[in-house]
């Protein structure tokens, strides 16, 4: 065994280790806060946002635009989802009054703009509502997962579907929830 070295060399000893120190520099008062660069984490470096990027981002990700833009996609979607269904429907521009006259083209497409318009309605109403109480849920519970859509969908199907009644607004809760759901599964 090796001799401790002689405690007279004129060194002086090492100062114990102090844990609440340590714990200072680690997460107390005196800790520096950390500049990740990308570069060394093998990511790609990207310089900071400007105040303009920033502000884009802000409204981009704000209740009111989300809406407007379901909306506003909702309205395209069912516009051109009337006009197909309007296309194969065989009874577009006919008149019961007269079953065998064949309809012209002008009442047939003026049918199917009414289909358009009347689905365009619906589907941007319906959107701007799972919009407003998705962003709205999520501004509530601070996260933002699954559980939203599913609740948001949920309260969208119940209020479309509570107009006809208790039964029907719980029908409608459940299937757009599962609705939800399902999407939000296959979109994550």
């Amino acid at each position: 065994m090796a001799a401790p070295p002689p405690s007279g060399s004129g060194e002086p000893a090492p100062p114990p280790l102090q844990y609440s120190l340590l714990l200072q520099h680690l997460v107390g008062d005196k800790r520096q806060p950390r500049v990740w660069d990308p570069a060394a984490l093998g990511g790609i470096p990207c310089p900071p946002k400007s105040e303009e990027q920033k502000m884009v981002e802000r409204v981009m990700e704000s209740c009111p635009f989300k809406a407007a833009l379901a909306c506003v996609g909702g309205f395209v979607l069912g516009g051109a989802f009337g006009i197909f269904t309007a296309g194969i429907d065989t009874n577009v521009g006919f008149d019961p009054k007269d079953p065998y006259r064949t309809p012209t083209a002008k009442e047939v497409l003026k049918d199917m703009g009414q289909r358009g318009i009347s689905y365009a309605k619906n589907f941007a109403i319906v959107g701007a509502m799972f919009s407003c109480t998705e962003c709205v849920v999520e501004s509530y519970r601070g996260k933002s997962d699954w559980k939203n859509s599913v609740i948001s969908g949920c309260i969208t199907g119940g209020a479309i579907g509570f107009r006809a009644g208790l039964k029907a607004g719980v029908i409608g809760c459940g299937g757009f929830a599962a609705f939800s759901a399902a999407v939000d599964y296959y979109l994550r």
